[in-house]
């Protein structure tokens, strides 16, 4: 009697692949970034951008009109550009392209709830940014879009090999390794490894791919890349230690405490951030901190 074969993970460029024919990629984001920063950009220019994308505009609306900032009913894209301002239109694009990576279909592989994926991603994302201020080390900027984008990757694989994670968990128990050593042995690479090709092919700048690349690995990476390094890795400590959204593969992490050390990340300052972050977190998700699904 023949033995039907053990069913062979696709390849790394097979997820990447898969990942890259999603509709709701963050692949504006870039685009939005350098449109913000530069002082030749309109808010004609910006209003083009946001209304690429349906959804964002959208979102970019409800916002301007929201209780936070109603002064008026702005019933334009571009007006509401004028009222919210680049720092907070770039927040708002930010969560809304990475947000809508999660899906029903993610979410069970990796046993989230639904809305954890974007709770920890804004968590980790405001994290970095409340900590660059504190050390001026860093653009806060760049350290808020790092913490939203550095494990889309954990999606693009779910999104992909869903069957195969009761092994990696069962390799995980059987050898007690971190959940990124147990994706490697199971399937030929780690989420990280997907960041990296995805943000490669999103054009995201050289340092967002270094910062996927050599996340695991600190201590091999330019020297360039290890301020956002720093902070990322500080960033996700402090947001998987608050709690929202964090699930098995967020505590299965190996924590690098001599190199946060290095950078100054003490716990007295880590303890100081976490009450901001919570606040800047509530402001923006209000009930759905710690659960429900999601909506931007």
């Amino acid at each position: 009697m023949n033995v039907p074969a053990a069913p062979v993970p696709p390849t790394l460029e097979q997820v990447c692949e898969k990942a890259l024919r999603l509709p709701c990629s963050p692949s504006l984001l870039p685009r939005l970034g350098v449109a913000l920063q530069s002082d030749n950009s309109s808010a004609a220019e910006i209003e083009r951008l946001i209304s690429l994308d349906p959804s964002l505009a959208a979102a970019t609306l409800r916002l301007a009109n929201s209780a936070m900032f109603a002064r008026g009913t702005v019933e334009t894209v571009e007006a509401a550009v004028f009222r919210l301002g680049a720092k907070e239109i770039y927040r708002l694009a930010a969560l809304v392209l990475v947000s809508r990576w999660e899906s029903p279909g993610t979410t069970q592989a990796l046993r989230w709830e639904p809305g954890d994926f974007s709770r920890l991603a804004l968590c980790t994302a405001i994290s970095g940014e409340v900590l660059a201020q504190s050390t001026e080390r860093l653009d806060p900027q760049l350290a808020y879009t790092a913490g939203l984008v550095c494990d889309l990757g954990k999606l693009a694989l779910a999104h992909s090999c869903g069957e195969f994670y009761p092994a990696v968990r069962a390799f995980r128990d059987r050898m007690q390794c971190t959940w990124e050593q147990a994706e490697r042995a199971v399937l030929g690479y780690h989420h990280a490894d997907a960041t990296n090709r995805l943000l490669h092919a999103w054009n995201f700048p050289r340092l967002f791919c270094a910062m996927a690349e050599f996340h695991t690995r600190p201590h091999e990476a330019p020297t360039e890349a290890l301020p956002l390094l720093a902070h990322l890795h500080a960033a996700k400590y402090l947001a998987t230690a608050m709690g929202p959204g964090v699930n098995e593969d967020s505590f299965l992490t190996a924590v690098h405490g001599a190199f946060l050390r290095e950078w100054g990340f003490t716990t007295e300052l880590l303890e100081a951030a976490m009450p901001i972050v919570l606040e800047r977190a509530a402001q923006r998700l209000g009930d759905k901190l710690t659960t429900g699904a999601v909506k931007i």
